[in-house]
């Protein structure tokens, strides 16, 4: 059997189990109380019951957890700030997926030197999640490995699939068991019925391979995910945050039976992965909202302590704190400016 398997497989290593992870670092009652309750008012701007803006916020992708502690704190001070019109959940992003290759995240590659500890890097997200809720602070994040939410979801508020996976099945069926609301974003050609067949897949009850609390390999059904919208983050074929484009979606919507929410991501094809850019886009999206189109119920910013990105070179020693390695990032002074002028002028 050696001659004809694992063929291309270098190592197989046990992860420990969920239940491990989640031993070592439990929720306690104010965060499991904070987690249901931002679930509750996020769903509830879904159905149109909380008319506050939904601001999902924070750095492209996690690589530094003292500075992502350091941003939390200073997210909490504004999300207090502004939490009567608009509701800030901090983007916690532990997994990149890549059209070709480069680093795949914290969890997969924690010390950014390819030696890939992913039980290292389970652990230090969990923690870093605890450590985020404890603040205050709600959490969202892109699910990207299928087993990854046994680990982290307890801890997450919302959830993100992917312009690159949501056409997956695998991605679909996941959600479709997620305990938290899904955003699905458009594909990277553009395309939004490919994200509005995965909230229809969504919705919908699946059964398929995953694992338990106990790492034990499982059959899955699940009751399905109605707490599901899109992302509107551009794409190959052009950007969609423009009055036009939004319509559109929202008629494509409506002709699949659902609720014509927006959520708008300020990066990405919408800004051209320019950060620059992202305080147009986001001032654009706020005036359309402001000019009557209610359904516009989000906004996903790129935000970080300091602006734009670095590569990461052979040297981590050499990163410079509080700036991205992935996505360039809007600085924090200029966040804060943003939101804070938004604020002013929302209803």
């Amino acid at each position: 059997m050696t001659e004809i398997t694992n063929l291309n497989i270098k190592d197989l290593s046990k992860l420990p189990s969920p239940d491990f992870y989640i031993n070592k670092y439990p929720s306690n009652d104010e965060q499991n109380l904070l987690i249901k309750e931002s679930r509750k008012v996020i769903e509830d701007i879904l159905e149109g019951k909380d008319k506050r803006l939904l601001l999902l916020m924070g750095p492209c992708s996690i690589h530094d957890t003292a500075a992502g502690i350091e941003y939390a704190k200073k997210l909490k001070v504004l999300a207090d700030k502004v939490k009567d019109k608009i509701y800030i959940v901090m983007r916690v992003y532990f997994e990149k997926p890549r059209t070709t290759v480069g680093w795949k995240g914290l969890i997969n590659d924690p010390d950014l030197n390819d030696t890939f500890n992913i039980p290292k890097g389970i652990e230090i997200a969990r923690e870093f999640l605890s450590e985020v809720t404890k603040i205050g602070l709600p959490t969202a994040t892109e699910f990207l490995d299928p087993f990854t939410p046994q680990y982290i979801g307890d801890l997450v508020s919302w959830g993100a699939i992917g312009a690159r996976t949501t056409e997956s099945q695998t991605h679909r069926q996941m959600a479709s068991g997620l305990s938290m609301p899904i955003g699905f974003k458009n594909a990277t050609g553009g395309s939004v019925q490919l994200a509005i067949d995965g909230m229809i897949a969504c919705s919908g009850e699946h059964a398929f391979l995953g694992i338990d609390n106990e790492g034990k390999t499982s059959v899955v059904i699940t009751k399905g995910n109605k707490a599901n919208h899109i992302i509107l983050r551009g794409g190959t074929s052009g950007t969609n945050y423009d009055s036009k484009s939004i319509k559109d979606a929202q008629d494509m919507l409506k002709k699949n039976n659902l609720e014509p929410n927006i959520v708008v991501d300020c990066s990405h094809g919408n800004s051209n992965k320019d950060h620059n850019r992202q305080p147009i886009v986001f001032n654009e999206v706020i005036k359309q909202k402001i000019d009557g189109n209610e359904k516009i119920i989000g906004i996903m910013l790129e935000s970080n302590l300091s602006p734009g990105n670095q590569s990461l070179g052979d040297n981590i020693k050499d990163l410079e704190y509080g700036v991205s390695i992935t996505d360039k990032c809007v600085g924090w002074e200029k966040t804060e400016e943003t939101i804070m002028e938004s604020y002013d002028i929302l209803k």
